[in-house]
C-alpha cells in the first residue's frame, strides 16, 4: 500500500470519526428537545481493486420505526375522536342540571304530576290550578332551554371542524414543503435530520385531527394518504374542504386542483375530525330528537288525560290543534265512540249530547254517516252548537250560555281519542307537528299538491354523499301512490332505501344493507292541501324537523290566564238531567292528570332508545341514563385509545429518544476510532521522513 493510500485512507476515518462525533454530539445536546429522534451516520467501506481504501460516510439517517409510528398515530386519532365526543357529551349532560337538584329536568316533570294531585284534594283552589300551571310551563321552557344549547352546542362543533379543516391544510402544506428540503439534502448527502423532525412533528398533530396513512419516499420525505388511498401530501398538497348544511350530512372532500373537476369526498375514520362529525351528524340531533320525542310524549299523555275531561263551567267554545289534513280524512279510520255534550255553564247540566259511534258509522241524533263529517256534525247538534273546519283545526262553540265538554268514551284512530286526536281540549299547544303518528292508511288520499317538489339527500353512513334526489309530488291519488313515487327505482329513493307507513301512519325510511344509507331532507317545498304541513314536516323527515320538537311547546294561554279553565272534573253522562253532569268540586280529572305519568306510552326510537313501550317516568329514568351512559362509554373509548398510544409512543420513544448510557458508548467508540486515524496519519508522516531522510 502507498503512503499517498496510506494518507486518504487515514483521512477518511478521521471525516467518518467527526462525522459520528457531530451526530452523537447533537444526540446528547437534544436529550431533552421534544420531537427529536435520534441520528447515526451511515458508513460503507471504499474497496478499490479489491483492496480497503477507507470508510465513506453516505449519510445520516434517523432512527425510526414505521410501524411504531403508524401504531402511535392510530392510536392517537382513535383518542382524539372520543375524547371530543365525551367532552361534548358532558356538556350536554349537564344542561340537564344536577340529578341530586330540585333544578334536574326530570324532577321538574315529577312536579307537575304532584301539583295536579294536589289540586285534586281542593280543586276550587286558583293557587294550586296555577302551581300546576306554571309547572307546566317550567318543564316545556327548560326543555325549549336544553334544545337551544344543544342547538348551539352543534354550532361550536361546526365553527372547531372548519378549523380543523383550516389547520389540516396547513400542516399538509407543510408537510409537502419540507419534502422538497428533504429530498435536496438526501441527494447532497447532507443531514437531512432537522426537516424530519419537524416533519414527524407534523404529522403527529395531524393525526389528531385525523387518521392518515404515511409512507416513506425513497428520495426522502413522505407521502400523505386518506384511509382508501387518495394522495394529500407528497408531491403536491390537497386543499380539504368541510361540506355541510343546515339539513344535510357533512364530509370532508379534496378540492379539485385549479378549480377543475368535481370535489372528491373522502373517509374520516379517526382524529378531532371523526369525533365532531359524529357529534353534528349523530349525537347531538339524536339527543335533541329524543328530548323531542320524550316531551311530545310527557305532552300527549297530559293532553290525553285534558281532553278527557271537563271543567266547571265549561268552556264555550273548543278549538283543536292543525292535524295536517282535511276533517274527513282525519275523522275516518276511527274506531269506538265517543260524546259531545252541551252543558248549561251555571249548572253543569247536559241540555243535548251527539253520540259518535264510528264502527257502526252513525251520529245520535242524525243517523249514518253521509260522506260529509262536518255536515253531519252541525246537522246531530241541532242548533245547540256550531262545528267548524278550518286550517286544518277543528272547532265546535255552543251557543250563549252554554258550554262544551267531551266524553272520550272508546274511541281510538293511531292512539289518541277523538278530542284528544283533533287537540279539542289540550292542555299544551304547540306551534308545528309534533306527532307523527298521522293516523293516515295506504288508502287515503295523500292529499299534497301535485307538481311541488320535494329534494332528499343521500349520504353513506359517514356522510359522504350518494346522491341528491329531487321528487316530484304525484297527481291527486292515495298514500300507496306517493309511496310508489318516493320508492321509484329511476326517480326516488329506490335504489338506496324505502319509505313506509305504519298502521299508526308513521312514514320512515330504511336504507337498504341494514341502515348504512342516511336520508335528509334539503329543501321541501312541497304542501298539503292550500296551507298544510309539508312532507317532511307531517311525517318528521330530515334532522331539522326533528331536532326543533322540542322548543315548539307552550302550555294553552286561555288557561294561563284563567286557571279556573283547567278540566280538572269529568263529564257524568250517567246521570239524568236536572242532576248535574258537572259539578265545581270534582276532582278525578286532575287525579287523571296527575296519573298520566305512569300510562303506558308507545314511544318511536329516537337517540339511544329504540321504538319502546313503557311509563313516561320510566323513559325519563332511561334517557337520563342513556346520556350517562354514552358518555361514560365515549370516555372509556377514549381511555383504551390512551392507553394503546401511551405504550406505542412509549415503544417508539425507546426506539427514536436518545439515551445518554449508549451515545456515551458510541462517543468513546469515535473517539477512539478519531485517535486510531490520526495515529494512522502520523505513522505515515513518520515513515515519510524516514524515506525522505535516506534520499
Amino acid at each position: 500500500m502507498s503512503l499517498t493510500v496510506s494518507l486518504r485512507t487515514a483521512a477518511s476515518g478521521l471525516q467518518a470519526a467527526q462525522a459520528g462525533l457531530r451526530t452523537t454530539s447533537d444526540n446528547i445536546a437534544n436529550v431533552n428537545t421534544p420531537g427529536y429522534v435520534r441520528k447515526t451516520i451511515d458508513q460503507k467501506p471504499v474497496v478499490v481493486g479489491g483492496m480497503g481504501m477507507g470508510v465513506e460516510v453516505s449519510g445520516v439517517k434517523r432512527i425510526t420505526d414505521q410501524y411504531l409510528q403508524m401504531a402511535t398515530l392510530s392510536a392517537t386519532s382513535e383518542s382524539k375522536r372520543w375524547g371530543t365526543v365525551s367532552e361534548y357529551l358532558d356538556n350536554a349532560q349537564s344542561l340537564f342540571g344536577d340529578p341530586s337538584s330540585n333544578n334536574f329536568f326530570f324532577s321538574r316533570m315529577d312536579s307537575i304530576y304532584s301539583a295536579f294531585s294536589a289540586a285534586s284534594d281542593d280543586p276550587s283552589s286558583s293557587l294550586l290550578r296555577s302551581q300546576a300551571i306554571s309547572n307546566i310551563s317550567d318543564f316545556l321552557n327548560e326543555g325549549a332551554r336544553i334544545n337551544t344549547h344543544i342547538n348551539d352546542l352543534g354550532n361550536t362543533v361546526d365553527a372547531q371542524a372548519k378549523a380543523d379543516i383550516d389547520r389540516a391544510n396547513d400542516l399538509l402544506e407543510q408537510i409537502n414543503r419540507l419534502n422538497s428540503d428533504v429530498s435536496r439534502a438526501n441527494l447532497a448527502n447532507a443531514d437531512a435530520s432537522g426537516s424530519e423532525n419537524i416533519q414527524s412533528q407534523l404529522i403527529d398533530e395531524l393525526s389528531a385531527i385525523m387518521n392518515v396513512q404515511v409512507q416513506q419516499r425513497s428520495q426522502g420525505g413522505v407521502t400523505i394518504r386518506s384511509a382508501e388511498g387518495y394522495l394529500l401530501a407528497g408531491d403536491n398538497a390537497a386543499k380539504l374542504s368541510y361540506n355541510r348544511s343546515d339539513s344535510t350530512m357533512s364530509y370532508i372532500a379534496i378540492e379539485p386542483m385549479g378549480g377543475i373537476g368535481q370535489a372528491q369526498p373522502i373517509t374520516i375514520t379517526g382524529g378531532d375530525l371523526r369525533g365532531l362529525m359524529d357529534l353534528r351528524d349523530d349525537v347531538l340531533p339524536g339527543l335533541s330528537d329524543q328530548l323531542g320525542e320524550f316531551v311530545s310524549r310527557v305532552t300527549e299523555q297530559l293532553n290525553a288525560a285534558h281532553n278527557a275531561n271537563a271543567a266547571m263551567p265549561p268552556p264555550a267554545s273548543m278549538t283543536g290543534r292543525d292535524v295536517g289534513t282535511d276533517l274527513d280524512t282525519a275523522a275516518a279510520g276511527f274506531t269506538g265512540t265517543s260524546t259531545i255534550a252541551i252543558v248549561d255553564q251555571a249548572n253543569g247540566v247536559v241540555q243535548s249530547s251527539v253520540v259518535i259511534d264510528f264502527d257502526n258509522q252513525t251520529m245520535t241524533p242524525g243517523g249514518a254517516f253521509s260522506g260529509d263529517f262536518l255536515g253531519d256534525l252541525n246537522n246531530a247538534l241541532g242548533g245547540m252548537a256550531t262545528a267548524t273546519f278550518a286550517d286544518g283545526q277543528l272547532s265546535l262553540a255552543a251557543g250563549a250560555g252554554y258550554g262544551v265538554a267531551m266524553d272520550e268514551g272508546t274511541s281510538m284512530k293511531a292512539g289518541r281519542a277523538f278530542s284528544h286526536f283533533f287537540g279539542l281540549n289540550d292542555i299544551v299547544r304547540s306551534n308545528g307537528v309534533t306527532n307523527y303518528e298521522t293516523g293516515l292508511k295506504l288508502t287515503d288520499g295523500h292529499g299534497f299538491t301535485p307538481g311541488d317538489v320535494i329534494q332528499l339527500n343521500l349520504a353513506q353512513a359517514d356522510g359522504r354523499p350518494l346522491r341528491n334526489i329531487s321528487i316530484t309530488m304525484p297527481p291527486a291519488g292515495t298514500m300507496q301512490d306517493l309511496l310508489d313515487t318516493l320508492n321509484a327505482s329511476s326517480t326516488g329513493v329506490g335504489l338506496y332505501g324505502t319509505f313506509s307507513l305504519d298502521s299508526s301512519g308513521k312514514m320512515t325510511f330504511a336504507g337498504n344493507g341494514g341502515g348504512d344509507v342516511q336520508l335528509a331532507v334539503a329543501k321541501d317545498d312541497t304542501k298539503r292541501g292550500t296551507d298544510g304541513a309539508s312532507l317532511s314536516q307531517l311525517f318528521g323527515l330530515g334532522v331539522n324537523e326533528r331536532s326543533s320538537r322540542a322548543g315548539r311547546f307552550t302550555v294553552d294561554q286561555a288557561l294561563v290566564s284563567n286557571p279556573m279553565k283547567l278540566a280538572l272534573g269529568k263529564l257524568d253522562l250517567s246521570v239524568t238531567p236536572p242532576a248535574a253532569s258537572l259539578r265545581p268540586g270534582d276532582g278525578r280529572g286532575a287525579l287523571a292528570l296527575a296519573g298520566s305519568g305512569d300510562i303506558a306510552t308507545a314511544f318511536s326510537a329516537a337517540g339511544e332508545l329504540g321504538q319502546v313501550t313503557m311509563t313516561v317516568s320510566r323513559y325519563a329514568a332511561e334517557f337520563g341514563g342513556s346520556i350517562g351512559r354514552r358518555a361514560q362509554a365515549a370516555d372509556t373509548r377514549k381511555q383504551s385509545a390512551d392507553s394503546v398510544a401511551t405504550e406505542a409512543t412509549a415503544r417508539r420513544q425507546s426506539v427514536e429518544g436518545v439515551n445518554l448510557d449508549e451515545e456515551l458508548v458510541r462517543l468513546t467508540t469515535y473517539q477512539q476510532a478519531f485517535n486510531a486515524s490520526a495515529r494512522m496519519v502520523q505513522a505515515a508522516k513518520e515513515l515519510f521522513d524516514v524515506l525522505s531522510n535516506m534520499i
